[in-house]
């Protein structure tokens, strides 16, 4: 599972379908979850997950 914040989503997009050769499921994060950016480090708006 990848996190990221509304700048980075398009890389970790990129990544997860080069790594996982599927497409990811994209949900947006509640705002009770502490998640970081994969990328960042700043409050992840979204979770890429398998």
């Amino acid at each position: 599972m990848l996190y990221a914040c509304t700048e980075h989503i398009e890389l970790v997009l990129d990544v997860a379908v080069d790594e996982w050769e599927v497409a990811p499921k994209i949900e947006k994060t509640t705002d009770d979850n502490d998640a970081t950016c994969s990328y960042c480090g700043n409050k992840a708006t979204y979770t890429v997950a398998k």
